[in-house]
């Protein structure tokens, strides 16, 4: 990777787009949008690039799975491994080499792969582009996208929100800008949507392979995609034609039987299976969902489901091809043509069929989920895998001490904002108002698109939900993401509740507040709940009482339409994407005075030798997500200026040495925040490693938290486990991810202790194979000792670290450097 220096271009003028308006012209586009929002099912209307562009190479496919076949003769491949092997750059080297000639390739195997498309959002589009940019080419190899959804605060809403927020990030925005016209990206407008939401209506297709800068990416598994989540060095691996690595998942099947009914959800099937396998769960693994009660599921309904398979750390997760949800949808949102070719090839028998699993694929297990049984589920606080069914909950609340009321209840986001989840909303809405009542709790709704903002819109969706006091927030992610100012009195420290239909729900991960608990639901529950304002309301057995205080009011369970029978509205035009035309006379925008935009310099290589005279910056007690390590929220300006944004380097880490958030102690008894002291021994020329427990790095995919703590002068993260993304993200930026051979050793190191490498050296030259340790002296007592550890390298990764970064060795290579 690089490290960051003030960019010497000049900025550049933005045309023919939503951000070269005047501010004046800009303010209104809220109030515009709303008379433009105007229905139609004609396939003209379809915003993104030509559908020709965004129909998945299946010709191209299909040949690989049949030299895939002749390579595996005799092998049932799950429907994972057909989409991803039908992706191999070398099939014979990935499958082959290292796997026992192909029979143990899941777990084993380093497949080296050609994605079709990268989909990037504002916040990690900026780190990614600035990457790309050293690179020095014309255009990507591959179609992208940038969605601008991110950096947009949610207060007060739409229509202060969206003006407010493109003047504020104008800069950052001009710059995202000016890079997708220069290479041929598409550019999505702040305003036009999730970048989740975005995808699937416009570029997921079955049997396509998309990469995406951001954890949620795999919600475009419900159209049978396979799409994962990475940082920006993995996108720009696809961005310039190079293949990228994955060690080759397991599997795990879920089988869904029976029907959902009544108050279940899809996003109660993922709360219930989160339960079960934990955070940890699906970590080195893809979850490939099966079984007769898919075909009860809407194609929105499945990518709620994988959209939360970050949530247990799934490498992604996929539907298998379904007709009846999958065909109906493609034609709604114009791709009627993609439906085709994927109905053909999944009725095509043999080598053929790449949509669908073999008969006889095995999972190396499997989880059965009867949907008929399965009742609606609330997951938190603080952790998405806490898992608490309805029936129980007030229970639950009573027995933890949980707050009995909360103050906010938000649906939408990337999650949970179709139109099936909006209409399913809308009729709770409609029953309450038709008794009298109001939300106790503040109501917020956040449309994920602006095709669904403006369908709803113009089908009287949205002025239910605003006529009984809802909150309408711009198309973008808002709370969800931390972008929300709350105007409710709950100040920072107060233990209060709130409600989402969000995904995550770490500790101040939405507003800041770590004491705030977020307890996650599906929207029908939420909105349902709002009603009563208390947390031991069960709207499925329990009664309101009527306003005018002479009966009780008793939810129907909710019902919805999962297509609009009008077709999806267009929506504002000006929210439409650039074309992927590339421009090389596109200068990019980027003032060299800056405070949210850096351009990027490399850093240093490996040393001719073993790591030496390392001391230990943090040993961090319990969990660490990557909103611990690179929090988000305000800092989400700086994703772009490395050296700014690395002021917030584990700042929610609570020291196992000192028992405090962002407290530490250098070698002199000096106390100091965990960037401080960093940045002190950066300035010293004093490597660092990082000591950690399970699972660190779980959540986003926030490429920063290996960023940040890499240019500050981390050389190491020793840890009992890593989240997939992170690890790779910690190899992509040069620092080596070790964990403990005995997780007992935790124990015995704390912070300020030396440490050395013995082994490692050997271990990078020879492409990952040799033994590491790690000589540890403490640092009061001076005592000496061994701490035996583990790696998973392969020879390219070693590559990576060997040469400072990922990005340092692709920019050799394409100079022709050895």
């Amino acid at each position: 990777m690089l490290a960051a220096r003030r960019a010497g271009s000049a900025p550049a003028a933005s045309h023919n787009s939503i951000l070269a308006l005047p501010s004046s012209v800009r303010q209104l586009l809220p109030l515009q949008r709303r008379a433009l929002a105007t229905a139609t099912s004609d396939s003209t209307t379809a915003v993104a690039s030509d559908v020709s562009s965004r129909t998945p190479p299946y010709p191209k496919l299909l040949r690989r799975l049949h030299e895939v076949r002749r390579l595996l003769p005799t092998r049932s491949l799950t429907l994972a491994e057909k989409i991803l092997f039908s992706h191999l750059d070398n099939p014979e080297e990935s499958l082959l080499e290292g796997t026992n000639n192909g029979t143990d390739i899941r777990g084993r195997a380093t497949l080296k792969l050609k994605p079709d498309r990268v989909a990037m959002q504002d916040a990690s589009a900026q780190m990614a582009l600035l990457q790309f940019m050293t690179c020095n080419l014309p255009s990507t190899a591959v179609p992208a996208s940038i969605h601008c959804d991110h950096m947009i605060v949610g207060e007060k809403g739409a229509d202060t929100d969206l003006p407010n927020s493109i003047a504020g990030n104008k800069e950052v925005y001009d710059f995202l800008e000016s890079a997708a016209k220069k290479y041929g990206i598409e550019f999505w407008p702040p305003g036009a949507g999730i970048i989740h939401q975005a995808v699937l209506e416009n570029y997921a297709a079955p049997g396509l392979m998309m990469l995406g800068t951001d954890s949620h990416t795999p919600n475009a598994g419900g159209l049978g995609a396979i799409a994962i989540g990475v940082g920006g060095a993995d996108a720009v691996d696809a961005l310039v034609d190079a293949p990228w690595e994955l060690k080759a998942p397991k599997v795990r099947g879920v089988r869904l039987e029976g029907k959902l009914s009544g108050w279940a959800s899809p996003k109660d099937v993922i709360l219930h299976l989160a339960g079960k396998l934990t955070v940890r769960g699906g970590t080195g693994y893809i979850v490939e969902y099966h079984g007769p009660g898919v075909e009860s599921l809407s194609c929105t309904g499945m990518a709620t489901i994988c959209n939360m398979g970050a949530e247990i750390g799934a490498t992604t997760s996929i539907f298998q091809f379904t007709p009846s949800a999958h065909v109906p949808y493609l034609h709604s949102t114009h791709r009627g043509s993609i439906a085709e070719q994927a109905a053909a090839i999944a009725a095509s028998p043999g080598p053929h069929n790449l949509l669908v699993a073999d008969s006889g694929a095995e999972y190396d297990d499997e989880v059965v989920i009867n949907l008929s049984e399965l009742e609606p589920h609330i997951n938190g606080p603080f952790t998405p895998d806490l898992s608490t069914p309805l029936s129980v909950f007030k229970a639950a609340v009573s027995a933890n001490h949980w707050p009995e009321t909360f103050g906010a209840g938000l649906i939408g986001s990337c999650t949970n904002s179709s139109y099936a989840d909006m209409t399913r909303c809308e009729s709770l809405v409609r029953q309450a108002s038709a008794a009298g009542l109001k939300p106790k709790a503040d109501f917020f709704i956040t449309p994920g698109s602006e095709q669904i903002r403006a369908t709803v819109d113009r089908d009287g969706t949205m002025q239910t939900f605003e006529q009984a006091g809802g909150m309408v927030l711009a198309n973008a992610c808002g709370p969800c993401i931390g972008q929300w100012s709350r105007t409710d009195g709950v100040s920072k420290g107060e233990d209060n509740a709130i409600f989402t239909s969000y995904n995550r729900n770490f500790p101040g991960r939405n507003d800041g507040n770590r004491k705030t608990m977020n307890f996650l639901a599906s929207p029908e529950l939420v909105t349902a709940m709002s009603y009563s304002g208390r947390t031991d309301f069960n709207p499925v057995t329990d009664s309101l009482p009527l306003p005018d205080g002479k009966g009780v009011f008793h939810f129907d369970p909710p019902q919805g339409t999962d297509l609009p029978s009008a077709g999806f509205a267009a929506g504002n035009p000006l929210f439409q994407p650039t074309p992927p035309t590339p421009d090389d006379s596109i200068e990019i925008a980027i003032d060299p005075a800056s405070d949210r935009l850096a351009v990027l310099e490399p850093f240093e290589p490996f040393p001719q030798g073993e790591l030496t005279g390392m001391r230990v910056l943090v040993k961090v007690k319990g969990q660490c997500t990557t909103d611990t390590i690179s929090a988000a929220g305000p800092w989400l300006k700086y994703k772009g200026h490395l050296p700014n944004i690395s002021e917030n380097t584990l700042i929610g880490a609570i020291s196992a040495d000192t028992e405090a958030v962002n407290t530490v102690t250098d070698v002199d008894g000096s106390t100091h925040t965990i960037p401080e002291l960093a940045t002190l021994w950066k300035e010293a020329g004093q490597p660092w490693i990082v000591v950690a427990e399970h699972n660190y790095g779980e959540g986003s995919a926030r490429e920063h938290a290996a960023l940040q703590p890499r240019y500050l002068g981390a050389r190491i993260v020793l840890a009992k486990s890593f989240a997939r993304i992170h690890e790779t993200n910690l190899k992509k930026q040069g620092v080596v991810p070790l964990t403990f051979a005995d997780e007992a050793d935790y124990e015995r190191l704390s912070g300020c202790d030396e440490v050395a490498t013995e082994g490692l050296y050997d271990v990078l030259r020879n492409g990952g194979a040799g033994e590491v340790n790690l000589v540890v002296k403490k640092s009061k007592s001076a005592e000496e000792f061994s701490v035996p550890v583990k790696f998973n390298l392969s020879k390219d990764q070693c590559g990576f670290i060997l040469a400072g970064s990922a990005l340092n060795l692709l920019s050799q290579r394409s100079k022709g450097a050895e």
